[in-house]
């Protein structure tokens, strides 16, 4: 898939009951993806394994927000994130994503596991307008680098005037 495909403005979406499930290895190339995966994202299995992760990102989606997932789960935390993707014909679909480190008996990572839920309308109505601000700062700059280190300042700003932690806002939208 290109990554300048076009988009479309055609949100899918999956069932309340079903999981999105992919894991990957250290280098975020995919050895797994379940039915729901491929099903909302458009694939087949043949076309993602071995893949980039990256082959769904959308790009509306702050690339601060995945500097800092990738920055805990490196460190071995867990991260839930809201996370906007993009299908292989363009569409798009929102996920509430819990992304966790896969360690090894001695306790290295050895890959990465992510389940995506459907995320409630009033945590997307949230963190919309915080993504769109984040967009637009990171528009100003021309390399991904650039971009997350204008933008995350701003989100870490943004956390510390609400007195919230990153996990506390995302637990907040939940409630």
């Amino acid at each position: 898939m290109s990554k300048d495909m076009s988009l479309t403005d055609t949100e899918q979406f999956f069932e309340e009951d079903e999981i999105i499930v992919s894991k990957t290895d250290i280098k975020g190339r995919i050895t797994y993806a379940n039915r729901v995966f491929l099903r909302v994202a458009g694939y087949t299995e043949p076309e993602v394994l071995g893949q980039a992760h990256n082959i769904i990102r959308h790009p509306e989606m702050p690339r601060c927000v995945f500097r800092f997932l990738w920055e805990r789960i490196a460190a071995k935390h867990e991260v839930f994130a809201y996370v906007v993707n993009r299908c292989k014909n363009g569409d798009h679909y929102w996920v509430f994503a819990h992304v966790t480190p896969t360690l090894d008996s001695s306790g290295r990572i050895i890959g990465y596991h992510s389940s995506r839920r459907v995320p409630s309308q009033s945590a997307l109505d949230a963190i919309k307008p915080l993504y769109a601000e984040l967009l637009a700062i990171e528009a100003r700059h021309h390399t991904p680098r650039e971009q997350w280190q204008a933008s995350l300042p701003i989100l870490v700003e943004k956390l510390e005037s609400m007195g919230l932690t990153y996990d506390e806002l995302i637990f907040k939208l939940c409630a």
